[in-house]
């Protein structure tokens, strides 16, 4: 064959493997699609609307306006890039996609992206990243010398596996980690073969990239595999290990270097995360699922069982590798240390086992390949024991009968394969191979179908999935709650006003229906923000849950401080904050606005610290914020007053019984009255504040205090704040009411405040008198201009404190101080005050700066070794 006629083969190679890749990408998604014919998407009802649409479409939002590192829509305002880097702001996955996206919205193919897009879009892009992850994987299994029918198959076998369609459906990100997991298995052979660092490096620093805690699970996985190539070698004149250990320490490093730009802000946001830590047991080995028959994560294929079964095969050294780590892999599943441990030592969870869908599929191409040898006697032996393992999986597993089986067509896809490597191993003819390959095919891809929609989408029957109606719904994104927002947005003159709305459940409302918001929902978060609810403020949100932040509790101070000019409820709800009036109504939902709103610049010379504020109420923390500025460092201002009045009160027992803090409810519900022996006349409102924790409690249960419902979590729940002090504020009244539902609880530590509000109506009354200081804030750039003559000594802004902020005052760096507990102070100067804030990622230029020498100095030096190889050879 002439040079030119082999490219050519190549080429045509080449073509015929990403169509056949394509091809089985798109019958593997086949049930997604017909769904996707009807109008439903290929999303979760809970994480997959709740954050991977919201954020896809924020990020698209900012980055395509410019905004690539902040947004002020991202709850309060927030570093997008830092804290959604467990998400999509560094996924190459979806920077691809926003370009694909971006180029047809500017061809006028498409209009501007909104939610819709976003779910419709995940189909498209799980096919092609499937196609991407057949193909790596087909080069990974040929470098290691299988055959390419084999390799095909097995690439298949792990590009179609459950865990699969469950990352995408559930956690879109996630599926991108089984792209680089064949790359960096493909680079580490690279080294132990050839001593080539380039493909691991590649590998190392895309992985980095792409997302911080798959680069983790990634490289633990990794890190197996290259021990049991120590102890399993699969080829000739194997690199010597300690070079081996040299070149991955190196090429590691290297790897680092180049994501660090990409990698160190995410995993900063990381660490400046407020998680409590996992309280729960963590034994040693527990049931998880039901690997043969049942699992929700991976399922064993029949004919991979088998070939573990076929002793004879662990002659074969490749098929020993896989095979051992597969055994390996499938005891670690029922262990929850080991989930603890790939979850960075918290709470278990199993997303780590993709890597033993690769390890099973490596299994079917190596046995694809043996088969041939198999003798009749040893088939009948694995069988007969597959057929027990089997039974006995059905046996103990009590979620299954026989009528599930055959509805999965799980028990046809047995006996057929039972049937099939009988055949094949009675005629030994091409065609019962070609049959026994096309089973293994049709089953795995029968079974991604089935599990799409037996588990993904039906689970919870047949209305469950995620229709185009449910999310045009008032659950989502509904047309009167939009109309209402219009209506505010039109009317409202200053871009920096919030509104205080979030559809039931969904703390990303704001972003999927573009409005400036007061609630977030994010694996990470600012942890200033998150201590300021749960500890400095004690905030009763209307859910207990980590990883979110809602409202403000109907707390009219706090409202006036932090730009909440506008609060939406929906009827027939009865809790408003102090202060607001009806403002529009559409629909059952109603739009109120803040009549004492303060302005969003706000300027002081009363100093409170926060060390002296550390046992005071949360009401005198508010009155403290409204008076000045509370700083963390430094003596202060007295503390402003607020008195306990818990003392004019009396405990009255509600169809319960209450003893040294033990409150036992009897009925239904049940619980206390705090009855007030003398209440005021003025129209002001209680605070009241105590301790509540469910003991034992299986189930979430719901606290009412008056007009106010919020959900705490049940005892045993990951999801947990594990800060049970709250603080409820309740409108005018003589009898404070807690009701909860049958159960024991701890309750104690009660405190009443008072609030009449008289401090707020001063501020805003001066605030009326002062001229309006305008303020610029897009993205991470803030601009304002503020004449101090006055002599006044400190700023707030309701921006997040966060790592990253910069500040000029008249071109001159000034310090940013944390005020308010979690927000932006800064020291004024006398006169002007021009003043420019900035924001880039936390350690931005100098992890840019170890990018671009890792990058230059890594090319230098391959370039120098290949160059020193070639005068060698």
């Amino acid at each position: 064959m002439t040079k030119a006629g082999f490219f050519e083969h190549k080429k045509v190679h080449i073509v015929v493997l990403l169509l056949a890749s394509l091809s089985i990408a798109f019958l593997a998604h086949f049930f997604f699609f017909t769904e996707f014919l009807e109008e439903r998407f290929m999303t979760g009802r809970n994480d997959g609307l709740s954050q991977m649409i919201p954020f896809k479409h924020l990020l698209y939002n900012e980055i395509t306006s410019g905004n690539f590192f902040y947004s002020n829509g991202f709850g309060f305002g927030g570093g997008t890039f830092s804290q959604l880097g467990y998400y999509f702001s560094t996924s190459i996955v979806f920077m691809l996609t926003v370009a694909i996206t971006f180029l047809l919205e500017t061809m006028n193919v498409i209009g501007k992206p909104d939610v819709l897009y976003w779910a419709n879009a995940i189909l498209f892009v799980s096919i092609a990243r499937m196609t991407v992850v057949i193909l790596l994987t087909i080069g990974y299994f040929r470098y290691i010398k299988f055959k390419p029918i084999p390799a095909f198959v097995g690439a298949v076998l792990y590009g179609t596996s459950i865990i699969y369609f469950r990352h995408v459906t559930y956690w879109e990100f996630f599926a991108d980690a089984m792209i680089f997991l064949p790359l960096l298995l493909f680079g580490a052979e690279k080294v132990i073969r050839e001593k080539n660092a380039l493909w691991f490096v590649a590998a190392v620093s895309l992985s980095m990239i792409d997302n911080f805690y798959f680069a983790y699970i990634n490289f633990l996985v990794a890190g197996m595999y290259i021990l049991l190539r120590w102890m399993i070698p699969l080829s000739e004149n194997e690199v010597k290990k300690m070079q081996q250990v040299k070149i991955f320490l190196l090429s590691g490093i290297a790897g680092f270097g180049i994501s660090a730009v990409f990698f160190i802000p995410s995993v900063y946001g990381y660490l400046n995360n407020h998680r409590p830590p996992y309280e729960g047991e963590i034994p040693l080995f527990g049931v998880v699922d039901n690997l043969l028959l049942n699992s929700r994560i991976v399922m064993l294929p029949v004919f991979a069982v088998i070939c573990l079964l076929l002793f004879a095969f662990y002659k074969i050294r490749i098929f020993r590798f896989f095979a051992s780590l597969t055994l390996l892999l499938a005891v670690m599943h029922y262990s929850p240390v080991v989930g603890s441990l790939f979850n960075g030592l918290s709470a278990p969870q199993y997303r780590w086992e993709y890597f033993m869908s690769l390890t099973v599929a490596g299994v079917v191409a190596v046995s694809l390949q043996q088969f041939s040898t198999v003798k009749i006697k040893q088939l009948v032996i694995a069988i007969s024991i597959t057929a027990s393992l089997y039974t006995f999986a059905y046996w103990v597993d009590p979620t299954l009968v026989i009528s599930i089986l055959l509805d999965n067509y799980q028990l046809a896809g047995i006996l057929l394969t039972f049937a099939a490597v009988l055949l094949y191993t009675w005629k030994k003819e091409k065609w019962t191979l070609v049959l026994l390959t096309s089973l293994v095919l049709v089953t795995s891809l029968l079974s991604a179908n089935i599990y799409q929609k037996q588990t993904l989408t039906y689970n919870k029957g047949t209305t469950y999935g995620i229709t185009k109606e449910f999310m045009m719904s008032e659950a989502y994104y509904g047309k009167d709650q939009r109309q209402l927002i219009n209506m505010i947005q039109a009317e409202e003159s200053d871009p920096l006003a919030r509104i205080d709305w979030m559809a039931r459940g969904r703390n990303n409302t704001p972003i999927v229906q573009e409005f400036k918001g007061m609630s977030v929902y994010s694996s990470i978060l600012n942890k200033e923000l998150l201590t300021f609810y749960l500890t400095d403020l004690r905030i009763a949100m209307g859910r207990e849950s980590v990883s979110r932040y809602a409202s403000l509790g109907d707390r009219a101070n706090l409202y006036s401080v932090l730009s909440g000019k506008y609060y939406i409820a929906e009827k027939p709800k009865k809790a408003i904050p102090y202060g607001f009036s009806r403002f529009a109504e559409v629909g059952d939902f109603v739009a109120y606005k803040n009549d004492y709103i303060l302005p969003f610049v706000r300027t002081t010379k009363k100093v409170f610290s926060e060390t002296d504020l550390e046992n005071a109420s949360p009401i005198a923390k508010e009155r403290a914020m409204l008076e000045g500025i509370i700083v963390d460092e430094g003596k202060g201002n007295p503390i402003p007053e607020s008195l306990n009045i818990i003392k004019q009160t009396k405990i009255e027992e509600v169809a319960s019984t209450y003893q040294e803090n033990k409150l036992t409810v009897l009925g239904d519900e049940g619980g206390l009255d705090l009855v007030l022996t003398n209440p005021s006349e003025d129209d002001s409102d209680y605070f009241i504040s105590f301790f509540i924790e469910g003991i034992e409690h299986d189930e979430s249960f719901k606290l009412k205090v008056n007009e106010f419902n919020t959900y705490r979590k049940r005892s045993t729940s990951i999801y947990r704040t594990n800060m049970n002090d709250i603080t409820i504020r309740v409108s005018h009244t003589d009898r404070i009411s807690i009701r909860l539902p049958k159960g024991n609880y701890t309750i104690a530590n009660f405190e009443l405040h008072e609030e009449n509000y008289e401090l707020l109506k001063t501020l805003k009354g001066a605030s009326e008198l002062e001229p309006e200081v305008p303020v610029v804030w897009e993205g991470g750039r803030v601009a304002l201009a503020y004449d101090n003559n006055t002599g006044q000594t400190h700023m707030t802004l309701p921006i997040p404190f966060e790592k990253g902020w910069t500040a000029k005052i008249n071109g001159q760096k000034q310090k940013i101080e944390r005020a308010n507990y979690a927000f932006t102070g800064l020291k004024l100067k006398e006169g002007m005050n021009d003043i420019e804030l900035t924001y880039y990622p936390p350690h931005f230029f100098p992890a840019l700066l170890c990018s671009i020498l890792s990058l230059l100095l890594t090319f230098f030096l391959l370039r120098k070794y290949r160059l020193s190889s070639s005068i060698n050879e």
